[in-house]
């Protein structure tokens, strides 16, 4: 079952026997388990019949005997199992799970990875009427379209720039994507509803002109000038702008580059797939491919390989980051 499925059920107050929620991104498990939370008990019927366990503290036959317990005052009892993930014999929950209590609502949060549907447990939920959910971690293409479904469901907007700088800046961990949405939301006046890089800029901390997005765009242009300007501030602001962060940037950014300059079909819609980019910003990857040829940019790929090293102790004396970063930008341009 996808989330919106199990959310409309719950809506309908329509409840499963056993919930399987898992997967390597957590945003969803966390978002259905703490809506069956929400809504399957009133707050005086939790005091008797919620109860939260703990994968690592927790052994089989203790959850079991919870699940059978009948419900007090209430037409159900809900337990949940948080960091199912770290719990021994997990796989032995299949005896309950073939013949439930239907007056029990077990929900078992299995973060981090997908629980194996070859094993028991998974295929007993599903044939004894339960509901198994997968949450897979989202590619890096496609945040900036969760992000503007996201947005839209609470009336609000974001620009494409600002999109990908708090991808760039955040990764792809949809709960803290989500966090800071829910703060620049709050900063928005009622007359402009629409999130730019100046409003991330004045509420996050993150430069809108002088991040690791500016950098690309500007080796993309070879824009030396800008260029030396974006390190300049590195250099000067290391904790806010990691070296290890611009080196991956730039790897993940100049990869792609090298791919583009093998790839036939130039269509928009064959490069966004192949490359896995927003078709917004695939200018700036036929610029970069136009301005460094396929050799120059494997050997780009080889210089960030060897700052890298440089940057962890290997084959290097004395030479800070921001040294680093300013010699491997300069081979870079010239």
């Amino acid at each position: 079952m996808t989330p919106n499925e199990i959310l409309v059920e719950i809506r309908n107050r329509k409840f499963r026997p056993v919930y399987l929620l898992s997967g390597e991104e957590p945003y969803y498990i966390d978002l259905v388990s703490d809506y069956i939370i929400e809504n399957v008990l009133t707050g005086e019927e939790k005091a008797f019949n919620q109860s939260i366990f703990y994968g690592k503290d927790t052994d089989v036959a203790d959850l079991v005997n919870t699940a059978l317990r009948f419900p007090m005052m209430a037409s159900h009892q809900l337990i949940v199992l948080r960091e199912a993930h770290l719990m021994k014999d997990l796989d032995k929950l299949a005896n309950y799970a073939e013949k439930p209590l239907k007056s029990t609502i077990l929900v078992i949060n299995y973060k981090y990875g997908s629980y194996d549907k070859r094993k028991k447990l998974s295929k007993v939920i599903e044939s004894s009427g339960g509901a198994l959910m997968e949450s897979p971690r989202l590619y890096e293409n496609k945040v900036p379209a969760w992000i503007n479904t996201w947005l839209k469901k609470r009336k609000c907007s974001i620009t494409p720039d600002a999109s990908m700088l708090l991808v760039e800046y955040l990764g792809t961990d949809l709960g803290k994507i989500a966090n800071e949405l829910e703060k620049l939301i709050i900063t928005l006046p009622e007359t402009n509803r629409s999130i730019t890089t100046g409003t991330i800029e004045r509420n996050i901390g993150i430069s809108k002109d002088y991040n690791n997005f500016e950098l690309q765009k500007a080796l993309a242009q070879k824009n030396a000038l800008k260029a030396n300007r974006i390190i300049n501030y590195f250099a000067q602001n290391q904790k806010a702008n990691p070296f290890t962060l611009t080196i991956f940037s730039l790897f993940t950014f100049f990869s792609k580059v090298f791919t583009l300059h093998f790839i036939k079909d130039r269509s928009p819609r064959n490069l966004g797939s192949v490359l896995r980019v927003n078709p917004y910003f695939l200018s700036e990857y036929e610029m970069a491919a136009k301005k460094y040829d396929a050799r120059k940019t494997a050997r780009i790929i080889s210089w960030l390989r060897e700052y890298d090293m440089r940057s962890k102790g290997f084959d290097n004396l004395s030479a800070t980051e921001g040294d680093l970063l300013k010699e491997m930008i300069f081979k870079i341009l010239h």
